[in-house]
């Protein structure tokens, strides 16, 4: 049997009791996510020792009676408590489709966490998974000079020349969030990022607040100006550090200084005993320009998955076939955006 939970105490109980989970799993990350039209859910099932749970955004379908669930951004996916050899995996899938199609849920997404891919046993067999590309993650068991050892050549000069010229400082609410926030946004408005990339100034107040997120701001400062050119949000989670969001003043791209905070981390989360930095990947996964920028840093990568169920194939067919306006390849329903009923008219990409 599948038990909804909604309630924070209740999300953070289960959670906690996860040996490896992340961030993205909270309850207050998917308070942050959540659309107007969208309400966070955590999914347990429950069989003797063993738990399985799964957080989603639980979303209604315009124009039906239907819903659908989907992951917030980053890397979700399900978490485990005490699985085994003797867990029984067709059980828990039925009893999961079981309560999708209770709840006339027709499809489900999932962006899965490539530093627990040994959690996605549970759900192989059930629906579709692939790999979308790669994510940079720096070695931080690596002695220091051995993580630097792998940086590329011109990512060692710039650093050097940023090192002399700019200091990284941790950056707090009161003082330098309003900085940060005009950074971001014009950097995401300088390359031209989709809409799901800009946040309110609650936002990112509240993920540097949470109780259940442990956020820190740094931010790159001109030794000259004392201006701040540069920041960038990193989330700590067991011996993960998560590179989240980042922006800079146009103006000193060249000093590259969102390259000198990654470096300052990446030194401070090695003295801290953390285990790795992951700096994700491109944009949509593609290995685009952002992909270079991260991989400058390192040679070792991760693969990121999805993860796309089709509970109620009919349905999901007839949604999609209306939405378009056009029949559509019955034999290849996972192919190109998912869910394809959400896809704008003119994209082949993937929510």
């Amino acid at each position: 049997m599948i038990e909804v939970l909604k309630n924070k105490d209740e999300w953070r109980t289960l959670v906690s009791q996860v040996e490896h989970a992340d961030f993205y799993h909270t309850y207050d990350y998917h308070q942050l996510s959540k659309k107007i039209d969208e309400e966070p859910i955590l999914l347990a099932y429950k069989d003797g020792n063993t738990t399985v749970a799964i957080p989603f955004l639980l979303r209604k379908i315009k124009n039906s009676s239907y819903k659908d669930v989907t992951s917030v951004y980053g890397y979700a996916g399900p978490l485990t408590i005490n699985l085994d050899e003797q867990f029984d995996f067709i059980k828990f899938h039925k009893s999961l489709n079981s309560f999708f199609k209770d709840n006339k849920i027709i499809a489900v997404f999932s962006r899965l966490h490539p530093f627990m891919d040994e959690k996605e046993s549970v759900l192989e067999g059930l629906g579709h998974m692939e790999s979308l590309g790669k994510v940079v993650y720096i070695d931080l068991n690596k002695p220091l000079k051995d993580q630097r050892a792998s940086y590329n050549r011109r990512l060692k000069t710039y650093l050097n020349k940023s090192r002399k010229l700019c200091t990284v400082i941790e950056g707090n609410v009161d003082e330098h969030l309003e900085s940060f926030i005009q950074l971001y946004t014009e950097n995401m408005k300088r390359v031209d990022a989709d809409d799901s990339y800009f946040f309110s100034t609650d936002y990112f107040h509240q993920l540097l607040t949470s109780d259940d997120i442990d956020a820190k701001l740094l931010l790159c400062r001109l030794n000259e100006t004392q201006e701040d050119i540069a920041g960038a949000i990193f989330i700590k989670t067991g011996d993960i550090v998560q590179y989240h969001l980042s922006g800079l003043n146009e103006d000193y791209f060249e000093l590259n200084p969102i390259k000198l905070i990654i470096d300052e981390k990446r030194i401070q989360s090695t003295l801290d005993g953390f285990r790795y930095l992951n700096l994700g990947g491109g944009r949509g996964s593609k290995e685009d320009s952002l992909f270079r920028f991260k991989r400058g840093f390192s040679k070792d990568f991760k693969s990121f998955k999805i993860w796309k169920h089709i509970v109620d194939e009919e349905n999901y067919i007839a949604l999609t076939e209306n939405h378009l306006g056009t029949s559509i390849d019955h034999e290849n329903l996972n192919a190109g955006y998912f869910p394809a009923y959400r896809a704008p008219i003119t994209s082949n990409c993937i929510s």
